[in-house]
């Protein structure tokens, strides 16, 4: 039996973030994936488990467990390998703002339902769609590269993957998605291409997901 299920789709930046967390503290779970594309977050099923109709929801030690913040400070707080978080409380502050820098600031403006809702209820055009994704991205990050840079190593804080780094790399991959230039952000792009090159991560990726479930069929 999995230790964990996770409710997830391959492409959503928040479930992406759960697949690294959980990979990070070694951690077997099983996929279940939700169709986001297809409205599947919406059903009555899914509904009765997430009233929120969002992925990623985690089950996990009797607990239903969603918002993956929540779920990583929850892996973070019961599993022990790799903290996501410095103990020093200051460092800690400072992980978090990054962190919540991309969770909070940038990722709702353009995340799915967003998007269906200026192209759906405003009539937003698709170049319209991709301008408004591209410039909410752009002023984030610009931010986020300022505010990481003063204290960045090889990861977004210091030489080892924290929660920063988490949320960081889910949202350059959709970043390039939307055609997004990242070339004027050296820190974000030396923390993601490290990050990107430890299994945790590269296992998280949504090609990864894809690849999987084509080995399945």
């Amino acid at each position: 039996m999995p230790r964990a299920i996770l409710y997830d789709y391959f492409r959503s930046s928040a479930a992406y973030r759960v697949r690294i967390a959980l990979n990070l503290k070694g951690v077997d779970y099983e996929q279940r994936p939700v169709n986001l594309a297809e409205g599947a977050q919406k059903s009555p099923e899914y509904h009765a488990l997430n009233p929120q109709n969002f992925v990623p929801m985690l089950e996990i030690d009797g607990h239903r467990l969603t918002q993956s913040l929540a779920i990583c400070d929850y892996l973070d707080a019961n599993f022990d390998p790799n903290p996501f978080v410095p103990r020093d409380p200051a460092d800690r502050s400072h992980v978090l703002a990054l962190a919540l820098a991309v969770a909070c600031d940038i990722h709702p403006l353009n995340n799915l339902r967003v998007l269906k809702y200026l192209t759906g209820t405003f009539d937003v055009g698709e170049d319209g769609k991709d301008q408004w994704y591209r410039h909410w991205v752009t002023e984030g990050l610009t931010a986020l590269e300022e505010l990481a840079k003063p204290r960045a190593g090889a990861f977004l804080f210091g030489d080892t993957p924290t929660l920063a780094d988490i949320c960081l790399v889910p949202q350059l991959y959709n970043a390039r998605r939307f055609s997004v230039p990242i070339v004027q952000f050296p820190t974000l792009r030396r923390a993601d291409e490290t990050a990107s090159a430890h299994e945790a991560f590269a296992a998280a990726h949504p090609d990864r997901q894809v690849a999987a479930r084509q080995e399945t069929v």
